[in-house]
């Protein structure tokens, strides 16, 4: 019987949390675009970051690609303790 709920790869889960940090740090633009995501954080593939994410509801995705932080994105990392 397959796993039920697979585990990410830590990694993965960091990047994650980078791409939160860096979308609500006041000292960086507020919209993104997915290729200025992906070499700010250095990845390949910035989509498999951000889908998640925006289906948890901590990004939003503008009808022309661009992305933003939602507002619970900011609270979370109020809750967090991240220094933004």
């Amino acid at each position: 019987m397959p796993d039920e709920n697979p585990t990410r790869e830590p990694e993965f889960d960091v990047l994650a949390c980078e791409t939160v940090y860096l979308m609500t740090s006041s000292d960086q633009p507020p919209v993104w675009t997915l290729p200025d995501i992906g070499r700010e954080l250095e990845t390949h593939d910035p989509e498999a970051l951000v889908r998640p994410l925006i289906c948890a509801g901590l990004l939003y995705r503008t009808g022309d690609g661009f992305v933003f932080a939602s507002p619970a994105a900011y609270r979370m990392v109020q809750m967090t303790g991240h220094i933004i």
